[in-house]
């Protein structure tokens, strides 16, 4: 197996409200109204949302309805875009449980959490590449 990620599904409970919530944050989707999945182009992979209980059943495991003890992660150019990022979201639903601010390891990030629960990391990590599409490396 190829060390890379293809695609990230989130469960969700209320694929309407999922929906809106990611498309006030900017992102976009070819998905009708009527889909039971929305697909978003993320960079070089896809992230999808779904019905939790479809998902769940999917994949073949038990949903206990708590965090799956997965956290997202987008990086930025900057702490202030970090910052920004935050402000975004909590304006499209968001909570935040963790404000931008340096790391332990030398980094700038902060937390927000979408209306299903998914944690997101926005950091900004001044040890990897970030390239203009968005991709990032380890060097």
């Amino acid at each position: 197996m190829e060390q890379r990620i293809s695609l990230v599904t989130l469960g969700v409970s209320d694929l309407e409200r999922a929906r809106r919530f990611y498309e006030a944050l900017g992102w976009t989707t070819g998905a009708r109204p009527e889909d039971d999945v929305v697909f978003f182009q993320a960079g070089g992979m896809i992230v999808a949302l779904w019905d939790r209980a479809q998902l769940a059943a999917d994949s073949g495991v038990e949903d206990g309805g708590g965090w799956g003890g997965i956290t997202l992660a987008h990086n930025v150019p900057s702490p202030a875009e970090v910052d920004a990022v935050l402000v975004e979201a909590e304006a499209a639903g968001a909570t935040i449980p963790r404000r931008g601010a340096e790391t332990f390891w030398g980094g700038y990030s902060g937390v927000f959490v979408d209306p299903d629960g998914h944690p997101w990391e926005v950091a900004h990590n001044p040890h990897w590449t970030l390239a203009e599409d968005g991709s990032i490396s380890l060097a």
